[in-house]
């Protein structure tokens, strides 16, 4: 029995199949106490290899989304900033992902902008889709670096294969001319099948000056606003409200 546990273990290493080898003993201890016949427990093996194998992706997908650790949506205080909990369930289903809507988050510093963007990329993820979560420098960098950096390029073809990207603090500051190009170019290419969630305190309005271009500033909102909802964030900041000081740490 037991050589042919260890070629079992061969086999299963041949083709990669890491579970079902690691976890053998217990599989048929297992199967043996249920009684399990031969499909029964051969659909075992398959559902404990799949089981691993999804796992394994899912960690894999979280580490390449770049999420905040504050991603908890469950764990979201909506009454803090405007945001009614029904819409917050309606944005967790993520159907308007599937249906390449894009979301901007719009409001003061502090009022909880980069933790939705970032739990609704951690949900994301979890429901399978290739998400992830960049600041506004990230990008830029990217863009900036990707055709002499062969990480920064790779970056760049994964992001063109995204279904949904986060953009956090978009025009936070003026962007100077070859990159305000550059990031009309790189929207331009994803937003016909990539949904973007965007955070910004500044009103679209405004990207004009941030782009110190009209026209592609224009074209720009266009691209992102043709399919997209809106959401004002109100309220007080976060941070401000409960700030930590050193002093009272040490009493």
């Amino acid at each position: 029995m037991e050589k042919q546990k260890q070629e079992i273990r061969q086999l299963c290493s041949s083709f990669r199949l890491s579970a079902i080898g690691s976890d053998l003993e217990e599989i048929i201890a297992e199967a043996e106490k249920d009684n399990l016949g031969f499909v029964q427990f051969t659909l075992r093996l398959l559902k404990n290899e799949a089981n691993h194998r999804q796992s394994k992706d899912e960690i894999r997908r979280t580490k390449a989304a770049g999420v905040p650790r504050n991603n908890n949506l469950d764990l979201y205080q909506t009454e803090r900033n405007g945001l009614k909990s029904e819409r917050l369930a309606q944005l967790r289903e993520l159907n308007w992902i599937d249906q390449l809507f894009n979301i901007v988050l719009m409001g003061p510093s502090g009022t909880g902008k980069t933790a939705l963007a970032a739990g609704l990329c951690m949900d994301a993820v979890k429901a399978g889709y290739k998400a992830y979560f960049r600041t506004m420098d990230d990008i830029l960098n990217t863009l900036k670096t990707r055709d002499f950096v062969k990480s920064q390029m790779v970056e760049y073809k994964k992001l063109l294969k995204a279904n949904l990207i986060v953009l956090d603090d978009i025009m936070l500051f003026p962007l100077e001319k070859n990159l305000a190009v550059a990031f009309f170019n790189f929207i331009n290419q994803i937003y016909e099948h990539t949904s973007i969630v965007i955070t910004t305190n500044k009103k679209p309005t405004e990207w004009a000056k941030m782009l110190d271009d009209e026209v592609i500033a224009t074209a720009l909102l266009d691209r992102l606003l043709f399919r997209c909802e809106v959401i004002n964030l109100t309220g007080e900041s976060y941070r401000m409200e409960n700030r930590k000081t050193f002093f009272e740490a040490s009493n």
